[in-house]
């Protein structure tokens, strides 16, 4: 028998400590399953997301635009567009903006918001054309407007 101070033990004697194959596969398996599960969930919230952020856009622009209106007496024209809100027309001597602090946000997909006045709905139109960026559609490809 070796003394116990002895540094090297015997293979036999040495426990070991790390995990099998199968105990990583095993894991691995879990891990796969509950990704599969949780990842379909998680990305549907966020299309409601990007959704709702789209709403609170239109919303503020909305807000905007009834400013502009109060000053000029009018809403932008169509070719105008949104890009009153930050540079003053020429045909608009009462303009008191900027009415945004930023430069008019693209939707929550990238695209430029449509603006038409007069509008179909309303005085005017604001609206997203939504995930697919084509008129119509369901889901989150359907547009966001102001009506």
């Amino acid at each position: 028998m070796l003394p116990p101070c002895y540094p090297f033990a015997p293979i036999s004697r040495q426990r070991s400590r790390g995990f099998t194959l199968l105990e990583l596969l095993v894991v691995m398996t879990i891990i796969g399953l509950l990704a599969g599960y949780v990842g379909p969930k998680f990305f549907a919230h966020i299309g409601k997301s990007e959704i709702k952020a789209a709403r609170a856009q239109i919303d503020g622009l909305e807000k905007a635009l009834d400013q502009y209106r109060l000053d000029v007496g009018r809403y932008p024209g169509s070719e105008e567009g949104l890009k009153a809100l930050n540079e003053k027309p020429a045909d608009a001597p009462r303009w008191a903006g900027p009415y945004l602090k930023k430069a008019v946000p693209a939707d929550p997909w990238g695209k430029p918001y449509q603006y038409v006045q007069p509008g179909e709905h309303g005085e005017f139109d604001l609206f997203s054309l939504g995930r697919d960026g084509q008129p119509g559609g369901t889901g989150e490809a359907a547009d966001i407007g102001n009506w």
